[in-house]
C-alpha cells in the first residue's frame, strides 16, 4: 500500500499499548474495520484483535514508514481534555489514587487510559498548587520515580511500579503532540493547560535513557510574565538603576546568574516597563518562556539554522528601538549585539557567570574588545533566588563558629534556622527572594574597562558604595529573611562548612 491511502487515518480503536507493542492499528471506514500493520499477523494475535473489536476485519500491509506516521497521527492529536481541574475534586488524594492502579499486563483490556490520565493530571494539579517549577518522569529498572522541583529543590512526590512507565510517558507525548513513535532521540513539545481559573504553559522535553524515556515538565505560570518591574523585589536602589538604565535610548543591559536565578522573569519585566505603541521591542530567545502582548518575539531553532546570530541580523532590519537576546552564547552573538546598542539600540540580554564584573571578563575572553565593552555597556545586574524561611516555624538560633568565620557575624547576634511545619510542607521554607547586585557604568567604570582593569580592580571600585551579593546575603541572614545553610547552598560558599 501507498503513503497517500493512509494519509486520512486516524484511529485508536485498539490501545495505544497493545498497538505499540503489537506494531498493528485498527481504522474503521464504510462501517468496516481494517487492521494496518508492517507484518503479517499471528493467528493469536487476529482472533485476539477480533474478538476486542466483536467483528471481522480486513488486512491491508504497509511499511515501517507509514505506519509510524499512521500510528503518531491517530494518537498525537489534539483530543485531550485540556482541563485537568475537570476529574479531580478538592480532596483529590494524589499518593491514594497513584497507590490504587494496578501495573496490569492485559493493556487490550483498554483500562489503562482513563486512570492514567488522571494520574497524570492530578500530578500536574499537585505541582501547580506545589509551586513546582519543574516535573522529573525518571524511568528506572523497578519503578519510575515522580519529583518536583519546588524553591529550586527536587522533592520526590511517588514511585510507580515501571510496568506503567511506558503508559505513563506515552500518554505525556501525546498530549503535548510529540511523536510517540520516536524513541531514540531527544523531542521538545509544548501544550497549554488550565487548572480552574489558571492558565499555564507546559515545556515538555525527553531523553532517551537505559529504562525508557525519562521527562521533564516545565511549568510556566502565564501570570508570571505579568509581573510588574515594582514587584520583583529587587532592592530599592537596583531597581532604581535598572528603571534608568531602561530609559536610555541605546547600550546593553546585561544578567548574569545561574539556571534558575529568575532572569528570564527581570528581563521580562523590563520589556512590560517599556512596552508602549510608541516603540518597536523584538526579542530572539531559546525557548520563548512567555508570551508577551505587544512584543515581537522569535524563536531559534538550531536544526534549520536559525541562530540566535541569524535572528539577531534579522530583526535589526525590522526597524526595532529595543531588542532583546536570550543569551549571548558567542562571539558573533555578542558582536552583532554590540554593533546593534552603537547604532542606537537598547539590548537586553543574559550572560551565564557568577557575577556582575565577571561578565566584563567573559566578554572579553570570547574575544570582544574592551573599548567596545567600554562604549556599549551600561548596566551589569547579576541575582540569584534563595528560599526564605518559613515564617511560622523558623527557630532562633546562635551562629556557629564556621557561620562567625563565613559571615563575619557577632558570636552573639541572633539568626534564624530552619525547622519545618504543615504550612511549609516540613522544609523550614517557604517561597524565594532576589538576592542581587548592580552596576551601573559611569566614567570611571568605563575608563577601568577599557584599560583591560582586572576583575579585583573593578571589583574594588564599584562595590565601595554598592552592595555586592554577598554583603546582601549577609543582610537577609541578620534579618531573619533567610539562613546560612541557604546562603552556602546557593552562593557556593565553603561546600564543607558546619552551619
Amino acid at each position: 500500500m501507498t503513503n497517500s491511502q493512509f494519509e486520512n487515518i486516524k484511529s485508536d480503536l485498539l490501545p495505544y499499548d497493545f498497538v505499540k507493542d503489537n506494531e498493528v492499528i485498527v481504522s474503521e471506514s464504510n462501517n468496516e474495520f481494517v487492521a494496518i500493520s508492517p507484518f503479517q499477523l499471528s493467528l493469536d494475535l487476529y482472533q485476539e484483535i477480533q474478538r476486542y473489536l466483536n467483528s471481522s476485519f480486513k488486512f491491508e500491509l504497509c511499511s515501517a514508514e507509514v505506519f509510524n506516521e499512521i500510528l503518531t497521527s491517530s494518537f498525537s492529536s489534539s483530543n485531550h481534555n485540556d482541563n485537568i481541574s475537570e476529574e479531580l475534586t478538592d480532596d483529590f488524594d494524589l499518593q491514594d489514587y497513584a497507590g490504587s492502579i494496578n501495573a496490569t499486563e492485559d493493556l487490550l483490556s483498554g483500562n489503562n487510559d482513563a486512570p492514567i490520565i488522571k494520574l497524570i493530571n492530578g500530578i500536574i494539579s499537585q505541582a501547580i498548587k506545589s509551586r513546582a517549577s519543574d516535573i522529573h518522569f525518571e524511568p528506572y529498572e523497578k519503578h519510575i520515580k515522580i519529583r518536583f522541583r519546588i524553591d529550586g529543590i527536587l522533592k520526590e512526590i511517588l514511585q510507580q511500579d515501571s510496568k506503567i512507565a511506558s503508559i505513563l510517558i506515552s500518554r505525556i507525548k501525546i498530549i503535548s503532540g510529540l511523536d510517540i513513535s520516536e524513541r531514540r532521540l531527544p523531542q521538545d513539545g509544548r501544550v497549554s493547560l488550565s487548572l480552574g481559573d489558571k492558565n499555564v504553559d507546559v515545556r515538555v522535553s525527553t531523553l532517551p535513557s537505559s529504562y525508557g524515556e525519562r521527562i521533564v515538565l516545565r511549568i510556566l505560570d502565564k501570570q508570571a510574565a505579568q509581573i510588574n518591574i515594582n514587584d520583583l523585589g529587587l532592592p530599592p536602589k537596583i531597581l532604581s538603576n535598572y528603571k534608568s538604565s531602561l530609559k536610555n535610548p541605546e547600550g546593553i543591559i546585561l544578567f548574569t546568574g545561574p539556571t534558575g536565578s529568575g532572569k528570564t522573569t527581570t528581563l521580562y519585566a523590563g520589556l512590560r516597563y517599556l512596552s508602549d505603541s510608541s516603540q518597536n521591542i523584538l526579542t530572539v530567545e531559546d525557548p520563548i518562556e512567555y508570551t508577551l502582548n505587544g512584543i515581537g518575539q522569535t524563536q531559534v531553532n538550531p536544526k534549520t539554522g536559525y541562530t540566535f546570530a541569524k535572528g539577531l541580523r534579522a530583526i535589526l532590519r525590522q526597524d526595532p528601538d529595543v531588542v532583546m537576546v536570550g543569551e549571548m552564547r558567542d562571539i558573533e552573538t555578542a558582536q552583532i549585539g554590540i554593533q546593534a546598542s552603537l547604532t542606537g539600540h537598547l539590548v537586553l540580554s543574559t550572560v551565564h557567570t557568577n557575577s556582575a564584573v565577571s561578565a566584563i571578563t567573559r566578554l572579553r575572553d570570547m574575544g570582544i574588545e574592551s573599548f567596545l565593552l567600554a562604549s556599549s555597556l551600561r548596566t551589569i545586574i547579576s541575582q540569584r533566588l534563595v528560599r526564605r524561611l518559613c515564617q511560622k516555624c523558623k527557630m532562633k538560633s546562635l551562629p556557629s563558629n564556621e557561620s562567625v568565620e563565613i559571615f563575619k557575624l557577632d558570636k552573639g547576634s541572633t539568626i534564624f534556622k530552619p525547622k519545618g511545619c504543615d504550612y511549609c510542607n516540613q522544609t523550614g521554607y517557604q517561597g524565594r527572594i532576589a538576592i542581587a547586585e548592580c552596576i551601573q557604568f559611569d566614567k570611571k567604570l568605563k575608563d577601568l574597562t577599557h584599560n583591560n582593569a582586572s576583575e579585583n580592580e573593578i571589583n574594588e571600585y564599584v562595590f565601595k558604595d554598592n552592595k555586592s551579593i554577598d554583603q546582601a546575603s549577609i543582610d537577609l541572614i541578620t534579618e531573619g529573611v533567610t539562613s546560612c545553610e541557604e546562603i552556602i547552598r546557593v552562593n557556593n560558599i565553603k561546600e564543607n562548612a558546619s552551619i
